[in-house]
């Protein structure tokens, strides 16, 4: 068996490209097993060195997501061996792993992870130390709420941005901007990337990989991310194609719904979900984990549907807000959407 590590040594002579396999079922929940090179492992390790630095790493994400599996190329192409953290993910355990070196030191969080150590920090001087400490703090899998980019800023912490998926090796695009040799370009509102970052396909799936990957003109290879966004030489990235509701005969974005439903107080972390609407066809309910005073619940939404109607418009106002123990989250740590709309009918 070929191991990751003699995988990444380059040799021309080894035969066939080995690849890895990473099983994802992103934002649709449709399981997909996504073929990436090592070579295309290798490009983005190397890009993101060029971009922030090399050096020691924490391990603080599942290395069957991709986030985690690049935490171990990197290393692997450092000469290092990463420090990794128990799955539970504790603040305290976090500060044990990340310990002292002389090396510059790095980590990727999912924005759950980044929120719970902002929170420890605030009490906790050990903690906040250590976040400070870190030559760079990859944050990916799920936009980051302003609020939480604006609190790490104050502590004087170095968050790093990134956007990317599985079919891309994991971040590409860095604060907006892509990595080198990474290209990206918006056809017809959707975002695509192109690069030697890029998955080979889908195992077992040529028609899905048909869809996802397409060849211009000129011979280059594009992923087809499903996103909204605008480029100019720095993305931005708007929303979902797939998730757009109809209300009363308009078409709502509740990836615009959620950035506005989040600049709340209190609904920071909250997720938007779809519901069917007697009246409207179609409508969205603000869903949030723990409880919630009735009259905070109260005050929030009206404070929500006041600014999603000032900035989007009336069709977009959300429903209601529900609460529940705990949200449902996918292995990279983003809202599991598909299991929550299933149980919105039960809440």
């Amino acid at each position: 068996m070929v191991t990751l590590r003699d995988a990444l040594a380059e040799n021309p002579e080894a035969g066939p490209e080995p690849a890895v396999i990473v099983e994802t079922s992103g934002s649709s929940g449709y399981p997909k097993s996504v073929v990436l090179p090592i070579s295309a492992l290798r490009a983005s390790a190397e890009a993101t060195a060029k971009r922030i630095g090399s050096g020691s790493w924490v391990l603080a994400l599942e290395p069957t997501y991709v986030a985690g599996l690049q935490v171990l190329v990197r290393s692997i192409l450092a000469g290092a061996t990463p420090t990794v953290i128990p799955a539970s993910f504790t603040p305290d355990q976090f500060v044990d792993a990340a310990g002292t070196t002389d090396a510059p030191r790095y980590t990727s969080l999912v924005p759950a992870q980044l929120t719970r150590l902002l929170d420890a920090a605030v009490g906790d001087p050990d903690v906040a130390d250590c976040l400070r400490g870190f030559a760079a703090i990859l944050v990916g899998g799920q936009a980051l709420p302003g609020a939480e980019a604006d609190r790490a800023a104050a502590l004087g912490v170095r968050i790093v941005r990134t956007y990317g998926s599985s079919e891309t090796s994991g971040g590409c695009v860095y604060d907006g901007v892509p990595l080198a040799g990474v290209s990206v370009r918006v056809e017809e509102g959707e975002v695509q990337i192109s690069g030697p970052v890029l998955a080979s396909g889908y195992l077992d799936d040529d028609q899905r990989t048909a869809q996802a990957f397409v060849t211009d003109a000129d011979g280059n290879r594009w992923y087809r991310t499903g996103d909204v966004g605008e480029f100019d030489g720095a993305l931005r990235v708007t929303g979902r194609r797939d998730n757009v509701i109809v209300s009363g005969g308009v078409n709502v974005s509740l990836d615009r719904v959620e950035r506005v439903v989040r600049t709340v107080p209190g609904l920071e972390a909250a997720v938007v979900v779809p519901v069917a609407d007697a009246h409207w066809g179609e409508a969205s309910v603000i869903v949030v984990e723990g409880n919630l005073a009735a009259a905070t619940r109260d005050d929030a939404l009206v404070e929500a549907r006041r600014r999603v109607e000032r900035e989007i418009g009336a069709p977009a106002r959300p429903r209601e807000i529900l609460t529940l123990a705990r949200m449902p989250l996918l292995p990279s740590g983003k809202p599991d959407r598909v299991r929550l709309r299933a149980q919105i009918p039960t809440l």
